[in-house]
């Protein structure tokens, strides 16, 4: 609801920057062309959750690794490029295969700033809300879950093309005996 507010088009924080900086002001979720885009602005605040992961990720690298490339007269990006990046690999994988995940399956801020419709023109009528109205508002379940089907199916099989490509650039540390 909060970012109902902040995005609405007559009184809204958003448009209020934008007339301060000289803009026009947007439709935001009541624009048929902004209402997607006004999502995704919306959803990037929960990336946060993704930024922990990384956190601690970036803490688990090996300090030693980063004095050796120092000894080896490496520089900034070197470092970053050849010691972070490989050691970190698994971490980016997870968030990417968890982000694209949940990418399939957004239905809460699409159903609530819609109202359950869609919105407008059926901009932000995604995948899960379709399955939601044909299930539980117009009561075709055997159709729903046809969708509920090809939905695990699409996620499934992109999961494992990332899997799959995950073998040439994803790092994981073993130990040598």
């Amino acid at each position: 609801m909060l970012w109902m507010w902040i995005f609405n088009p007559e009184f809204g924080l958003a448009n209020a920057l934008l007339v301060r900086l000289g803009l026009p002001k947007l439709g935001w979720f009541w624009d048929p062309r902004w209402a997607k885009n006004t999502l995704i602005l919306m959803n990037l605040w929960g990336f946060g959750t993704g930024m922990i992961v990384f956190l601690a990720a970036l803490q688990g690298v090996p300090q030693e690794l980063y004095e050796a490339g120092q000894l080896d007269g490496a520089g900034t990006w070197h470092l970053f490029r050849h010691v972070t990046l490989p050691m970190i690999t698994p971490v980016v994988f997870f968030n990417l295969c968890v982000g694209i995940i949940n990418t399939f399956q957004v239905f809460t801020a699409a159903f609530i700033v819609s109202d359950g419709r869609g919105g407008p023109a059926n901009s932000t009528l995604f995948l899960v809300l379709y399955l939601y109205r044909n299930g539980f508002e117009f009561f075709r379940m055997g159709y729903a879950a046809l969708i509920a089907w090809i939905l695990f199916a699409i996620v499934l099989l992109v999961t494992l093309v990332q899997f799959r490509l995950a073998r040439y650039w994803v790092y994981y540390e073993r130990e040598i005996i």
